[in-house]
């Protein structure tokens, strides 16, 4: 087959590098072009030289390209992958820092909270670049597979203003998956059989089967709190799932910032959170995560070129994107969990929000199942997200700071933490901090910047419930030497790991 794959943001080091592995273990698949593009000029010819190496060495037909023209990447591409954080690391760390200093924990900072809404005004912004583009120099019709956070907002800016046909993926259902069936004592995912319904990162797990048997709530609430380390990471988790009567396919710590129970008070978050791995709840763990993952890759680059030596044997992950594309063009049907337009697939939330739900992938396209209705308590959870990402939605698309500071008003864990005033306050200062990315609020940044000039509110220097310091990347070797010999005994259960 002869198509061509554009990757946005493939300076995404090593997600990127598990993409393209994935694609090219596709057998039909040997003789596409993968043509990767960012404005990091550094990273982008670090992941060319990875993956052209992974072609070289298999002697496969395909061709990679690696280019800063945008459009030139885009021209003529059947699929597009949005892999981008608009802002980078400079802009997420004040995702983060300033939200701090009004009281506001955030665990990631991705999705919605003050730090999710922001990071959308700036995605979307970036967003509708990337659709116009499409239109403009892609393949007619092309498919856009969105991986970039916060998932909603971006995937429904895509589809409802920038005409694209678009796709959203995530992987937290199949880590969760995994999850459940280690809990469980299962062999692998593949004993346990679930339906995931929701939104992204607040989707549920509706129904698991075990060996043919459905998993009620009280057997998978003894299992998760008998198992050694789940019962410690995932404290927020059991404590929905017991209240709920569901599971959500979210880790403890991005869970915990979508809620405005869980992180609401400074003395209780440690009580609801595991400082083992970032993900567990830990305040700031992603960025800590991605800045030390950063710094590592940089130092390790010639080993990780190294790695690129090895043969294209072995199974594919479980990231959707690879799956799909075999799926569109060779007609192997796949099955997964997709992030779309609603428009009755779950009956009790809206019909123009973005929902994460079951699907099947053919010839004939992404083809979901309908008709799934919500436990009540997780429907309500789920629209609580859905009036706060519509508002920011349209808010990113107008420049209107009213909407803006509305929808962060309305964030659940912003709403159980500030006030009015300091929520105004707080998104005057994230506007003037990251004015460069937010092209849209251009005519309002002066008037913040005056705003805060005479703030009405006081704020603090606070790290946090429980802030870590970034670790070296020595620091970072004997960490992960120590996992994997713990791995080697049999004692490593598994942890959610993000790329």
């Amino acid at each position: 087959m002869s198509f061509k794959i554009c990757i946005i943001g493939a300076g995404s080091v090593g997600f990127t590098k598990k993409l393209c592995s994935d694609i090219l273990k596709v057998p039909e698949f040997t003789g596409i072009e993968i043509a990767l593009t960012d404005i990091n000029a550094h990273n982008l010819d670090m992941i060319r030289q990875i993956i052209e190496r992974m072609v070289e060495v298999n002697g496969l037909p395909a061709k990679v390209t690696a280019t800063t023209d945008r459009r030139e990447a885009l021209t003529g591409a059947r699929y597009v992958m949005n892999c981008v954080r608009i802002g980078g690391l400079e802009a997420f760390e004040t995702d983060i820092s300033i939200p701090l200093k009004y009281g506001v924990d955030q665990c990631v900072g991705d999705t919605i909270c003050a730090g999710g809404i922001m990071y959308g005004q700036r995605g979307i912004a970036a967003m509708l670049e990337f659709c116009r583009d499409i239109n403009e120099v892609a393949e007619d019709n092309a498919l856009l597979l969105n991986y970039a956070n916060p998932m909603v907002m971006m995937t429904w800016a895509a589809i409802d203003h920038g005409n694209v046909r678009t796709v959203g993926l995530c992987h937290g259902v199949q880590n969760g998956h995994r999850q459940i069936a280690r809990a469980l004592g299962a062999n692998g995912p593949e004993e346990v059989d679930i339906i995931c319904s929701g939104i992204n990162h607040q989707t549920w797990y509706v129904d698991i089967r075990y060996q043919g048997r459905k998993i009620e709530r009280d057997e998978l609430v003894a299992a998760l709190e008998a198992h050694p380390v789940y019962a410690e990471q995932e404290k927020v988790r059991i404590d929905v799932l017991k209240r709920f009567g569901v599971y959500s396919t979210e880790s403890n710590g991005h869970l915990s910032e979508y809620l405005p129970w869980y992180r609401k008070r400074p003395d209780q978050i440690t009580n609801w959170i595991s400082l083992d791995d970032w993900i567990h709840g830990e305040t700031g763990g992603y960025l800590r995560y991605c800045t030390e993952n950063r710094n590592w890759f940089e130092e390790d680059f010639p080993k990780f070129l190294e790695e690129a030596n090895a043969p294209l044997d072995g199974p594919r992950t479980d990231e959707h994107a690879s799956w799909i594309l075999e799926a569109l063009e060779t007609g192997r049907v796949y099955r997964g969990h997709f992030n779309v337009k609603n428009g009755g697939i779950i009956t009790n939330l809206p019909e123009d929000c973005i929902v994460e739900s079951p699907g099947f992938v053919d010839r004939f396209g992404i083809n979901m199942v309908e008709g799934i209705e919500l436990p009540l308590a997780a429907a309500a959870t789920c629209q609580a997200s859905v009036d706060v990402q519509r508002m920011a939605v349209r808010a990113a698309m107008t420049g209107d700071v009213d909407l803006l500071k509305q929808a962060v008003l309305h964030d659940p864990l912003v709403g159980a933490v500030c006030t009015p005033d300091e929520v105004w306050q707080m998104v005057d200062e994230m506007l003037v901090a990251q004015a460069e990315w937010l092209p849209q609020y251009a005519d309002a940044i002066p008037a913040a910047k005056e705003r805060l000039r005479d703030p009405k509110v006081k704020t603090r220097d606070w790290a946090g419930a429980a802030r870590l310091g970034v670790r070296s990347v020595d620091q970072l070797r004997a960490a992960r030497a120590e996992k994997d010999k713990a791995a080697d005994k049999g004692h490593d259960l598994g942890t959610k790991v993000m790329s």
